[in-house]
């Protein structure tokens, strides 16, 4: 009696189908910008706004003063920043050509040399304990000036990183709480203060204690 092969009753697997639907182009269109436009991400959306970033604003303050403050759209800041770092400029430059003044005069009076004398009217007035005393007190002089100067630029760059985030930060009307006793866990007698924000479409937070 002959043998019959057994047929293999298991349907074959279909194979999976890929479901991307990639339309051809037309004859004659720019395949580059046909497969583009294919893979453009669906999510993005050419006419929104980036949002406004703190770290941006500080880079632009340090490079350059009140651009970040130009940045957070707050120029009337801008005349501030630029008084405040210019006067300290001002102080640096005038405590430095005194203190050069009177360095200058007191080497001149301590050299030893007959042949060296201070001709300068500023300072030959006065003796050579003077002038050590007013070379020591506008070096101290441009310490200070320094010191405010970064300050001043530090204070410049800190305004503009806290104002790119204080944009970022809801200023809306839409902000309740609302404070009511409660039980907490169905056996102690406590506070509750629910806070809403953004009003009824908002979120809520609860928080409860004793």
């Amino acid at each position: 009696m002959p043998v019959h092969a057994q047929q293999d009753t298991l349907r074959p697997i279909a194979k999976t189908m890929d479901t991307i639907i990639r339309p051809i182009p037309a004859p004659g269109t720019d395949t580059v910008k046909a497969n583009k436009a294919i893979f453009t991400d669906s999510a993005y959306i050419p006419d929104s706004k980036l949002p406004h970033s703190p770290r941006k604003a500080a880079l632009y303050s340090a490079v350059v003063p009140g651009l970040g403050q130009a940045y957070n759209k707050e120029y009337w800041k801008i005349p501030i920043a630029y008084a405040a770092i210019g006067t300290c400029v001002y102080f640096f430059v005038d405590n430095m050509k005194t203190y050069k003044l009177y360095r200058d005069a007191y080497r001149l009076r301590v050299d030893g040399n007959p042949d060296t004398n201070d001709t300068s009217p500023d300072t030959k007035p006065y003796d050579t304990e003077s002038l050590k005393v007013g070379r020591d007190q506008f070096r101290q002089y441009v310490d200070y000036s320094v010191l405010f100067f970064i300050l001043a630029y530090g204070v410049n760059i800190i305004d503009a990183t806290v104002f790119a985030h204080l944009r970022n930060f809801d200023m809306s009307d839409d902000l309740s709480m609302r404070v009511s006793p409660t039980i907490i866990n169905n056996r102690t007698l406590g506070i509750g203060v629910n806070i809403s924000f953004g009003g009824k479409k908002g979120k809520s937070r609860y928080f409860a204690g004793r």
